[in-house]
């Protein structure tokens, strides 16, 4: 099952280390199988407030997500995004394609 490494950064401020950030994230990415599927773009709010960047990373299994951000190629670089920014990083499985919102009322 996919998952996802999700991310909710506010005030970054864009100058070389994030610009470094930026250039090197993709090879960390790549041995995991991970890939942008949201990278920042200005979200239609339709409730609700929202400041901010959304970054969402899709990787094959929850394991690949675990796997890149414990890796010493992205722990080389996390402290240039996360000194330059405020934020949250999560990491979550995605569901099956099936997936209905009543499921979860039976998978506990």
């Amino acid at each position: 099952m996919q998952a996802y490494a999700i991310g909710h950064l506010r005030n970054v401020v864009i100058g070389s280390a994030i610009v470094e950030y930026l250039e090197r994230i993709d090879e960390t990415l790549e041995p995991f199988g991970g890939h942008f599927i949201i990278h920042g773009a200005p979200p239609d709010v339709k409730e609700g407030n929202w400041e901010g960047d959304l970054i969402v990373i899709a990787f094959p299994s929850r394991q690949n997500a675990d796997d890149w951000y414990a890796s010493s190629a992205y722990q080389a670089i996390k402290r240039l995004r996360s000194d330059h920014s405020d934020g949250d990083v999560l990491l979550v499985d995605g569901v099956d394609p099936g997936h209905k919102a009543s499921d979860i009322l039976t998978s506990s």
